[in-house]
């Protein structure tokens, strides 16, 4: 094992050039392989389980699933207050930041990052959840390329460039997670889900993320401050896939759902005419998808 990970960390090492010295020894970071083994386990579940599940009964879930949405919505609040506390502190500039540049703190925006990068290992049980309660609708494309490329892209990021400008996109994915771990949380009370109005508004959310993190990228590729260049250039790459793949969803699920429903509608007034009355009740249902 010790040579599979020597032999992996040289030829990373070779392609990317030196890493950054002061994340050595950190939990995960070191070698490159248990990340990927992780990733490779995450997509074999994610084949394997719905056809595990395919004869059992699905699992509620409910309890675990509360205390797990609100335990990410807990970690992703103080994510983005310890990162907006230390860039202010620290007086990062919002157009580029080197990543050497502000010793107090970049060591305090890479211990944050350490734990976005690990976040993103904690949610993939977003999806074994959907496979535990057959929730299979939901394990959209979308939805695995953007858990197993998340975990893998900030491994990267940790070690070669964990602070500087690297802070902007976590700190408003962070935030996005709250409002979006703490509605999944809270609606799993029955109770709860009349009340919860802000589901509409998280990918509407996202979709302003992303805009915003390519905006802020690049504005250090115009006005560079010695943060590497390839980096700029591999986010706002990176962010124009997420912003075709959410647009594309944010269509589908509600723009042509409105479409879908206001033909249903115009169907039933149709038959009132004819028939004497309308049938107030839609005999399609729309299975509302989740976007992480």
């Amino acid at each position: 094992m010790e040579t599979i990970n020597h032999n992996v960390n040289t030829y990373i090492d070779s392609w990317m050039g030196p890493r950054d010295e002061r994340v050595r020894g950190w939990l995960l970071l070191d070698n490159y392989t248990p990340t990927f083994a992780l990733t490779v386990m995450y997509l074999l579940i994610v084949w394997m389980g719905p056809k595990f599940m395919s004869h059992r009964q699905p699992f509620s879930c409910r309890g675990v699933m509360v205390v797990y949405n609100l335990g990410l919505t807990v970690l992703s609040f103080y994510m983005f207050y310890e990162l907006v506390t230390a860039v202010w502190q620290g007086s990062y500039n919002f157009y580029c930041q080197d990543s050497h540049s502000a010793v107090e703190a970049d060591n305090k925006v890479m211990n944050v990052l350490w734990w976005y990068y690990f976040s993103k290992l904690i949610e993939f049980m977003d999806t074994f959840f959907f496979i535990l309660r057959k929730n299979n609708h939901q394990i959209t494309f979308l939805h695995i390329y953007h858990h197993a490329s998340m975990l893998n892209i900030w491994w990267f990021v940790m070690n070669w460039v964990p602070c500087g400008h690297s802070y902007f996109g976590a700190c408003l994915n962070s935030f996005i997670h709250v409002l979006m771990y703490s509605y999944y949380g809270l609606s799993s009370i029955p109770a709860l889900r009349p009340y919860l109005w802000w589901k509409r508004y998280i990918t509407q959310g996202q979709l302003v993320q992303f805009f915003l993190t390519v905006t802020q990228t690049a504005c250090a590729v115009v006005w560079p401050c010695g943060f590497p260049m390839h980096w700029l250039y591999f986010q706002i790459g990176y962010m124009v896939t997420l912003i075709i793949l959410f647009s594309n969803f944010y269509i589908e699920t509600y723009k042509k759902r409105n479409v879908s429903l206001k033909k249903k509608e115009y169907q039933n007034g149709s038959s009132s005419s004819t028939n004497g009355h309308a049938n107030g009740v839609s005999t399609i249902t729309h299975k509302k998808l989740r976007v992480d």
